[in-house]
């Protein structure tokens, strides 16, 4: 699975060449096609070097500046379809690459960034129980993949906020929930990630309807992206985000300090490990 994820890559940074090609062979600077098509010359750039990828209608309106036939839609529409991500969540997997701090809330499972192997196979496994093996690998692997970011030296900062339930159910049994918990206790020791923990005691708190994610850029808005089982909705109006992040901030106050809640993981993984020695 890894081969096909990077066959995308090298088909992505095909895209970028093609792009700076045919946009020098225009006369035009990435400022240039960047206003004419709504976007910063900087994005124009971050497409050339395939570290972003446009959204259809930027393709269609490169095309329509660079009078390059469909070309860009064509092939944005191609590798878009072959992505291994639910098509809402496929930007958000680019924007969480380029973010330099991302603020989640995770009322029942364990984020994706912080899964391991064992625990994002079974969550794929129950949310679609009739899907050949192949599929499932290339969701694990791609998740995997996406959590490459926080080893990175450039890492984003990263805040998580979990609701005690995600403790509580035993996802893929005692020991592959007890590996979990230990896994994010490691990062958050390693300081790769800063975990608080929203103890069941807390009561009714804001964001109760799904999984919420704030994400910041160095050179882009800050956007929002909230989650429910079937769908998600990436939000980028500042008035929104807003309203996004005053929701976080009121979790974030509903929740334990690091140190309680680094404790509460462990506690929890180390009863699960000793319920997995003694089954």
């Amino acid at each position: 699975m890894a081969k096909a994820g990077s066959s995308r890559q090298a088909a992505w940074e095909f895209y970028g060449t093609e792009l700076k090609n045919r946009r020098e062979a225009a006369g035009i600077t990435q400022q240039e096609l960047g206003r004419r098509v709504f976007v910063s010359g900087g994005y124009i750039g971050q497409f050339e070097q395939a570290i972003r990828k446009p959204q259809i209608d930027v393709a269609q309106r490169i095309d329509e500046v660079l009078q390059t036939d469909g070309f860009f839609e064509r092939m944005c529409r191609k590798l878009i379809n072959t992505s291994p991500y639910a098509e809402y969540f496929r930007a958000v997997a680019e924007l969480e690459a380029l973010a330099t701090k991302i603020c989640e809330f995770a009322p029942t499972v364990v984020p994706g960034l912080l899964q391991t192997a064992a625990y994002a196979r079974t969550v794929t496994v129950a949310a679609n129980p009739f899907v050949p093996e192949e599929y499932v690998d290339e969701k694990v692997t791609a998740r995997l993949a996406r959590a490459r970011i926080l080893a990175d030296a450039t890492r984003p900062e990263y805040w998580v906020t979990l609701h005690e339930n995600v403790l509580r159910v035993p996802v893929g049994g005692p020991a592959a929930m007890a590996a979990q918990l230990e896994h994010v206790a490691a990062l958050a020791r390693e300081r790769a990630v800063l975990v608080t923990m929203i103890p069941c005691t807390a009561g009714a708190h804001a964001a109760m309807d799904g999984s919420l994610r704030l994400m910041e850029f160095e050179d882009a808005p800050p956007t929002a992206y909230t989650e429910t089982s079937f769908s998600g909705s990436l939000l980028d109006d500042p008035a929104v985000v807003k309203r996004a992040q005053r929701a976080y901030d009121l979790v974030r106050v509903a929740a334990l300090s690091p140190e309680a809640s680094l404790a509460l993981i462990e506690s929890a993984a180390e009863d699960y490990r000793r319920c997995a020695t003694t089954t």
